[in-house]
């Protein structure tokens, strides 16, 4: 299954992108993820293991070139829920002057939303993580607690700060700003044309 944006498109992950998704996650840009492979061998273990419950996505420009990486993960149909994860821009000077990070939330969110019809979406981000936490605050996820010393990452335990987004907080604040942001992008690449 791919999904397909203006600025970026959404492809399954794959055994062929162990080498580059390892090279991701060993980056200084992966620092406040939990840990990744230690070894390419590993990365290929991880990738072939992923369960049918969950959606591994490598983020592509529009010319195929490969910048990114997200996950839904723990799907439950029955509860109408999921968890995001594993979001990793890792090529960042590719994207820059394009929405691909909001674009490729806003398509992941469109899928679980529209396709798998969740109610809920879920995740959680390492307290040290100060930008993500302010990037999905800022797409509209709520706060909804903490699990104290949760993660041991860069040396020392860490939060987990819970966040959660339900599908009408999506339809009504999220979705337009993410809107909004993609036709900023269109707007700001017509100005460059």
């Amino acid at each position: 299954m791919e999904l397909y944006g203006e600025f970026i498109n959404l492809r399954p992950l794959t055994l062929e992108d162990a080498e580059l998704t390892h090279r991701w996650r060993q980056g200084e840009r992966a620092i406040n993820l939990n840990q990744g492979a230690e070894s390419l061998e590993s990365q290929r273990t991880w990738i072939s293991s992923r369960p049918d419950s969950e959606y591994n996505f490598i983020i592509e420009l529009k010319d195929g070139r490969a910048v990114g990486m997200l996950s839904l993960v723990a799907v439950d149909l029955a509860n109408r829920r999921a968890e995001t994860g594993r979001f990793l821009i890792g090529e960042e000077p590719l994207t820059r002057g394009i929405p691909a990070a909001v674009e490729a939330m806003k398509l992941l969110y469109e899928f679980a939303f529209d396709t798998l019809k969740l109610a809920r979406i879920h995740g959680s981000v390492a307290s040290d993580n100060k930008g993500m936490y302010k990037w999905q605050v800022f797409l509209g996820m709520k706060e909804e607690g903490r699990l104290r010393n949760h993660y041991f990452i860069n040396h020392h335990f860490q939060d987990a700060i819970c966040l959660g987004l339900l599908e009408d907080e999506y339809r009504r604040s999220t979705l337009p700003k993410m809107r909004a942001l993609v036709a900023l992008g269109r707007n700001n690449a017509g100005a460059k044309s």
